[in-house]
């Protein structure tokens, strides 16, 4: 069965645990965070959820990031500690163990301020780019495919959009390939409504740690399934730049990046944004 290490018990680790346990398609969770009697206390109440949600998975914690070793994804998350996602210098020391006993897993960066720690990872520490996934712009898209859903006066579960670029000022909508109830979104939103909605992308970001946990989960899942979903996350771009794509994954990580559908507009925009990245 599969294994998934989930680095950092905090806000965004905890409900990432929970969302993909209770999906019930990943035999073991493991929270692995230095402050172990919190990630002990949110395995626990997790599995205390379990016969009532009905799943099965199997959830465990660790203080050591040896325990990661073998997992068939390795998520980046937050401290338990309340101070914040692992970034920065030491997030860079984190990802340099984890290279040293870990050379083949997929990597998944959940949070929304880790984009510079996934550059370091590349350029610094050499680790493969098919290796290196941001879920944050996922959570995002959501977001705003829910505003969509609300302007339509409809569910956001029935628009299709991208996001793409460097959220939150150098973000892109892709409108020009958005859908909505099976029908191109242009056809269904006035102008001034979809420029309103990309006009709002800064006050979004961040998404919140529920937004960001599903995200990272949703994802995870496709590694771990190899299913054939497409997600808007964190790439590499080329030249050491990370920016959001739409791509798809396998167990490797990164199977295939896609080029989004942009208008002459929108293209210009994005690839300031990938340039300035």
């Amino acid at each position: 069965m599969s294994f998934v290490a989930i680095i950092g018990a905090g806000a965004i680790g905890g409900s990432l645990a929970h969302t993909l346990a209770g999906r019930d398609r990943v035999g073991e969770i493991r929270l692995v965070d230095i402050e172990e009697k919190v990630a002990e206390g949110k395995a626990l109440d997790i599995l205390q959820a379990s016969p009532v949600e009905r799943f099965g998975t199997r959830v465990t914690a660790s203080p050591s990031l040896l325990s990661a070793a073998g997992a068939d994804v390795i998520v980046i998350a937050d401290l338990a500690s309340g101070k914040g996602e692992h970034e920065g210098e030491a997030g860079l020391a984190l990802l340099r163990q984890i290279a040293a006993s870990e050379a083949r897993s997929p990597i998944v960066f959940a949070g929304a301020a880790q984009r510079p720690l996934m550059q370091r990872a590349l350029t610094e520490l050499h680790i493969h780019e098919s290796r290196l996934i941001g879920s944050a712009p996922l959570a995002l898209e959501s977001a705003l495919r829910a505003l969509a859903g609300l302007a339509l006066d409809g569910s956001g579960v029935e628009v299709m959009l991208r996001v793409v670029g460097v959220p939150p000022k150098g973000a892109v909508i892709a409108w020009e390939e958005a859908t909505a109830f099976g029908q191109p979104i242009a056809s269904e939103l006035p102008p001034h409504v979809m420029s309103g909605i990309s006009a709002r992308i800064s006050s979004l970001w961040p998404p919140g740690p529920y937004a960001l946990g599903s995200a990272a989960a949703r994802v995870v899942e496709g590694i771990v399934s190899g299913g054939r979903g497409r997600y808007s996350c964190f790439v590499s771009a080329g030249r050491g730049r990370i920016a959001a794509l739409p791509i798809e994954v396998n167990a490797d990580g990164v199977s295939r990046v896609h080029d989004p559908v942009l208008t002459r507009q929108e293209r210009t925009l994005f690839e300031s944004a990938v340039e300035r990245s």
